[in-house]
């Protein structure tokens, strides 16, 4: 907020735009399972100290050969981040990571749903469309 003065010559406040903070980000690479969460919830609590973003960003490109331990390593950090009061978010996940968070019923919990900081591959048009019952109509069927 910025003071100016008015014809009164009393200060005026001036509402200026202020930009929400960055959230921390945390490249999560590698094989990873339950016995990497200590070492990983150490990471991103020192991320969080003197950050009010609220929202921890793992990177999850480099993960290698995701299993249920991956996926339980990563539900586990996002509970580390709830109890210091943020969400994580997972940033650029590859698709057998995201089947396995969605068979799980975890897509939620790590952040899968958020729009905004998940990145998805490819553009709209550039996606397979999903297959589905084709319907026919045979030469010797009835007409309906």
């Amino acid at each position: 907020m910025v003071a100016s003065d008015t014809p009164a010559g009393r200060p005026r406040a001036e509402l200026r735009p202020s930009r929400p903070p960055k959230p921390a980000v945390v490249v999560v690479a590698g094989r990873i399972g339950p016995s990497d969460v200590p070492r990983l919830s150490a990471r991103i609590r020192a991320e969080l100290d003197g950050c009010d973003a609220g929202v921890v960003v793992c990177d999850v490109q480099s993960l290698v050969a995701p299993d249920m331990g991956t996926v339980d390593a990563l539900a586990q950090l996002a509970l580390t981040g709830r109890r210091q009061g943020c969400r994580i978010l997972l940033r650029r996940p590859c698709r057998e990571l995201r089947q396995l968070i969605t068979l799980a019923g975890l897509g939620e919990v790590v952040g899968l749903s958020a729009d905004l900081l998940v990145e998805r591959q490819g553009q709209p048009e550039q996606r397979e469309h999903a297959g589905g019952v084709q319907k026919g109509v045979d030469g010797g069927d009835a007409a309906v």
